[in-house]
């Protein structure tokens, strides 16, 4: 009852307002200021504010109960670990459909053979020919790094036609 009273006293407060200015020949200003002294008395006759109020105890009654009960802790420790199992669960879904698309890629070999997990479809680089001393076959390699590194384009792939060469490709 005292929040209806209160509730009107402001609306004709603002009414007083609003038809001071209506007086001094600012209608426009008037009627903004009539319509917002209405809301107090409209929120009271509608019921509004008994739920502000019922809404602001149920906060404060949750939040005191936040503290100080350890059981809303504990609930608030089964939600993340419930948040942390469904991102696990959506990253282990979009692994498993990547690794299937990938899969009929990666062991395409012929019809009636089935590539080993792991093993390439052509031939390994240094297979089917004797391997050089250790030594000399670093130093081949070091040579055709340096030379790929300092040099331009054109070194590149005379490395790759030799390596090819070498491969009867």
């Amino acid at each position: 009852m005292l929040t209806t009273t209160v509730c009107a006293a402001l609306s004709a407060a603002g009414l007083a307002v609003a038809f001071l200015t209506a007086f001094r020949r600012r209608f426009a200003a008037a009627v903004r200021i009539a319509a917002f002294s209405l809301v107090p008395v409209g929120l009271a006759m509608s019921g509004l504010i008994g739920l502000g109020g019922k809404i602001v105890k149920a906060v404060g009654t949750w939040a005191a109960d936040l503290v100080l009960k350890p059981s809303v802790w504990a609930g608030f420790a089964v939600l993340a670990v419930a948040f942390v199992l469904y991102v696990i669960g959506r990253v282990a879904s979009r692994h498993s459909r990547r690794k299937s698309r990938e899969a009929p890629r990666a062991t395409a070999t012929s019809p009636g053979r089935a590539a080993a997990p792991g093993t390439a479809n052509a031939p390994a680089l240094g297979s089917g020919t004797p391997a050089p001393s250790g030594g000399q076959e670093r130093k081949q390699a070091a040579g055709k790094q340096g030379k790929a590194s300092s040099g331009g384009d054109a070194d590149d792939f005379s490395d790759i036609e030799a390596i090819l060469k070498k491969h009867g490709i």
